[in-house]
């Protein structure tokens, strides 16, 4: 067993439509670990940078990164900036246009939420969509069309609009459990050699090798 090489970017044969992402972007502030994969069937995912990664302007100061083995379904996106200004009387954005208009305020200086950081082995359902500044735990799910607006917690489900957290995937004890194991931190020798138990549910027999 040796698995596909991660620096592949379209890892399954005869089929262009999936890549593994940490080869495949380019863009500076989107930072993206091995095994992860975007699979768009519809539009194909040569645009992910364009489509799927929104209002990315602040490159120095707002980061994008995705841990290892996650799964990306189509039109899976990720709101960056884009935030306007709140405490005046007009929200419109002046400044951007120039012509006179960029002396009223510094866009620069606008605030912004933070790093959207996803940990490992998460996996994004079809159409959701997460918003600037969220943490998402390792081992969570977002459900189809979920709009995450706040951190989500490793190994729970979000689903709705906005996104709530409908359930966990395991009691706290299995969770904390699973989080020291870090599977996603072994060398792939190691994961080969164990994947029948990574695929399966005995977290026993996962912690003693």
């Amino acid at each position: 067993m040796i698995g596909p090489d991660p620096q592949l970017i379209y890892p399954m044969k005869d089929y262009d439509k999936l890549v593994f992402l940490k080869p495949f972007v380019k863009t500076s502030n989107i930072i993206v670990g091995d095994y992860t994969y975007f699979d768009d069937r519809r539009y194909g995912p040569e645009h992910f940078e364009e489509y799927n990664v929104l209002y990315n302007y602040d490159l120095l100061r707002v980061k994008l990164i995705i841990g290892k083995f996650c799964a990306l379904a189509a039109e899976t996106k990720f709101i960056m900036t884009g935030n306007h200004k709140l405490d005046a009387i007009s929200t419109y954005p002046f400044p951007i246009f120039q012509c006179g208009w960029e002396s009223v305020y510094q866009v620069a200086d606008l605030p912004v939420r933070g790093d959207i950081v996803v940990g490992n082995d998460v996996w994004f359902g079809y159409d959701s969509l997460v918003m600037p500044g969220v943490k998402i735990g390792h081992g969570a799910i977002i459900g189809t069309r979920a709009v995450v607006v706040k951190d989500v917690p490793p190994y729970a489900v979000v689903a709705g609009n906005p996104g709530k957290m409908v359930k966990m995937r395991f009691d706290e004890k299995t969770i904390q459990r699973l989080l020291h194991i870090s599977w996603w931190d072994w060398e792939i020798e190691k994961i080969n050699r164990h994947l029948s138990l990574i695929c399966h549910l005995d977290v026993d027999a996962l912690e003693k090798v």
